[in-house]
């Protein structure tokens, strides 16, 4: 798919932006970031100059993570040719820039689901973040609530949806595994929770039918009965002591948002083997009707590829439909999440929904020229995992704000360089992408 230039057209009234002083630029009169506050880009920090871009950072996290952490938060579905994937179909979009129009940076506030973020981007939903950093979720949803950036905690995340809400009340959205058991008594409990709690939107993931294997986790014993008090376990720990820290400070509660509902069940199983009895399949149809009838905030759909999907998903009435092939770590065999990203917004579009249903998009966004791409094939904010995993394991505690702090600056300066004056006006972006996924 290419688009062609088009001269750039005004965003109407653009918001201020995080931790920045706008100024109208003296000739087109467009708000853009104060010169003062662009210095700030230039690096100069300690934390900016050891970790300059994600890339830094995953090469930081694999020096200081135990192995088996690290593998967690790396590896993906078979040789990882689904991650691999995703990043040369992102890194194979040219984005054209047109000249004259942007003498300074732009804001990036944008609104999704009828709230105001400083910026198009968030953190995806991850299952078992604290086995890469103990207190993983808490760190990424302080980060987020201060930065007022999107953040999505997992069904098997590391806090509970009453703590998540008190933690990021302006930002915090839910996801919903399936389970389907006793007429989905469980997975309906937790949406009127989030709802509850103040979720902002509710994500239901579509897109794991059924498990698959992680070899990379398999080979460093994860998942394995007593993995962690296994010589080759305590050995990595050991010589990691910046995790063993994090990892005495929070330990790493796993499952807690079931752990009522266990609790109740009184299973004779461990909650781990709870959780894996009761979380399965993808959602039907009927599912997604019920779902939608039964929660009345902002309800995402999360894992579709197909146009057809799509479709479906508008006519069943859903507010959002979030592009992924889950970061890569179902199948190797899956298109790259950025080149089935034009047929979806396609689709949404001849349903007559492009002004009430809001594309989302991740899988291999690592950094401010991807959040951009995303942009420019219609998404309205690109979302991140393994980029804030990575930097848990290379700085700890700080790294989520890090990670922001970059996609920030580098989304500003990306749109800047190609002339756009704010998120809206990426999509007037000439851009060249090889990849785009055509379907009959």
């Amino acid at each position: 798919m290419s688009g062609t230039p088009t001269e750039l057209k005004p965003a109407p009234g653009a918001p201020e932006p995080a931790n920045a002083t706008v100024a109208a630029a003296p000739e087109s009169g467009k708000a853009t970031v104060a010169a003062a506050t662009q210095a700030n880009y230039r690096g100069g920090t300690a934390l900016r100059q050891r970790f300059p871009t994600i890339h830094y950072l995953r090469r930081g996290a694999r020096r200081r993570l135990p192995g088996f952490a690290f593998e967690y938060a790396d590896g993906g579905a078979g040789a990882d040719l689904n991650i691999e994937h995703n990043w040369a179909a992102l890194d194979a979009i040219d984005l054209v820039p047109r000249y004259g129009v942007m003498p300074s940076l732009p804001p990036i506030d944008v609104e999704l689901f009828g709230r105001s973020y400083k910026g198009p981007f968030g953190v995806s939903p991850m299952g078992g973040p604290g086995i890469v950093w103990p207190g993983a979720d808490r760190m990424m949803a302080q980060a987020c609530q201060a930065a007022r950036v999107p953040w999505v905690l997992s069904t098997t995340g590391g806090v509970t949806i009453e703590e998540a809400g008190r933690l990021a009340p302006d930002v915090y959205w839910q996801q919903l595994y399936r389970l389907p058991r006793n007429d989905h008594a469980i997975g309906l409990d937790l949406a009127r929770r989030a709802a509850e709690a103040g979720a902002h939107a509710l994500v239901l993931t579509m897109d794991v039918p059924v498990r698959t294997v992680r070899p990379r986790e398999v080979a460093a014993g994860l998942g394995s009965p007593g993995f962690m008090r296994r010589p080759q376990a305590i050995a990595q720990v050991l010589t990691s002591p910046g995790w063993l820290r994090a990892f005495m400070q929070n330990g790493q509660p796993r499952f807690g948002n079931l752990k009522p509902y266990h609790e109740k069940d009184g299973a004779e199983m461990d909650l781990v083997k709870f959780a894996r009895r009761e979380i399965g399949g993808a959602y039907t149809w009927d599912e997604v009707a019920r779902f939608r009838d039964a929660y009345r905030g902002p309800l995402v759909l999360k894992g579709i590829l197909h146009p057809g999907d799509a479709a479906r998903a508008v006519q069943l009435g859903v507010d959002g439909i979030w592009v992924s092939n889950h970061g890569g770590r179902q199948l190797e065999g899956l298109p790259a999440a950025i080149d089935a990203l034009p047929g979806v917004v396609a689709a949404v579009q001849a349903a007559g929904a492009g002004g009430r249903v809001t594309v989302l998009m991740d899988s291999g966004v690592r950094g401010g020229t991807d959040v951009v791409r995303a942009l420019a094939l219609g998404a309205k904010a690109a979302f991140a995992g393994k980029a804030f995993l990575w930097a848990l394991g290379a700085i700890g505690e700080d790294g989520p704000r890090h990670v922001i702090d970059l996609l920030t600056d580098e989304t500003r300066a990306a749109l800047g360089q190609l002339g756009a004056h704010a998120p809206a006006e990426a999509t007037a972006i000439a851009l060249h992408h090889p990849g785009a996924l055509r379907l009959g």
